[in-house]
């Protein structure tokens, strides 16, 4: 229903003026905290995590704008439970910098790269829900965040391919959303479960592509399922994705 002019002028998710932030990859991007082993989310939200209706924003499924809370993915990531990611307390840091903030949950658990090719579902509706995100003049798409790279350390094929397999697909999100020189700050993976993690972490620590940077969560603390950070420790990663924004790109 269109909004009077009066309520559109003091509505904060109609004004074209966000920064946004496309959040991608798999479980830990998509989020875990607080979910237990029954798959119960227990709700607990940190204080990093909390909502700003006025200041930060949502793609929701239907590719509508609304006000962003924990959990970000419940409706992207939904075949799982989702509990606390890394999005909100990033938010929570760029906003009082940036304004207002619109994030673009993509995230999906249990996904390896193979299944972020261009032509797969999964790449596609990325490219689609961060199109939609720009459309209509409301904002600019200012850094993907990636956070994936666990379901390829399980097998000698999967890791050889990885280089290969992120350097192209940061080509083509950049071709496709026709931002050359697009951000994108990845997650180094932590010391979770899989025989070639390391080649992993290596890999992702040393992609040589231009705005590409790389934050480590090694050492960040994992659930008991030693798989998935903890809300306190996606809390601290939100800080450490919103540092190494501004460090190489922000304002």
């Amino acid at each position: 229903m269109e909004l009077p002019n009066s309520t559109q002028k003091n509505n904060p998710l109609s004004q074209p003026t966000r920064d946004i932030f496309i959040l991608s990859g798999q479980s830990n991007m998509a989020g875990r905290g607080g979910v237990d082993k029954h798959k119960k989310w227990d709700g607990v939200v940190p204080p990093e995590c909390s909502p700003d209706p006025s200041k930060i924003h949502r793609l929701n499924a239907n590719l509508q704008w609304e006000p962003a809370a924990e959990p970000l993915h419940y409706d992207i990531d939904y075949k799982k439970t989702c509990g606390v990611g890394p999005g909100m307390s990033f938010a929570n840091e760029v906003k009082e910098r940036l304004g207002i903030i619109g994030l673009v949950p993509c995230a999906v658990g249990g996904t390896a790269i193979k299944e972020w090719r261009r032509g797969k579902p999964l790449y596609e509706n990325m490219v689609k829900r961060a199109a939609a995100a720009v459309q209509s003049g409301s904002g600019e798409i200012k850094a993907m965040l990636w956070y994936q790279g666990e379901s390829d350390a399980l097998t000698q094929h999967d890791a050889d391919s990885y280089k290969e397999n992120m350097e192209t697909l940061i080509h083509n999100v950049r071709a496709d959303l026709n931002l050359p020189s697009l951000p994108v700050i990845q997650v180094a993976i932590g010391l979770v479960k899989g025989e070639f993690v390391e080649k992993i972490r290596e890999i992702q620590k040393g992609i040589d592509l231009p705005n590409v940077v790389c934050v480590e969560a090694m050492g960040l603390k994992l659930k008991e399922d030693n798989l998935h950070l903890t809300t306190e420790a996606q809390a601290q990663l939100g800080s450490m994705l919103a540092d190494a924004y501004f460090a190489h790109f922000g304002p």
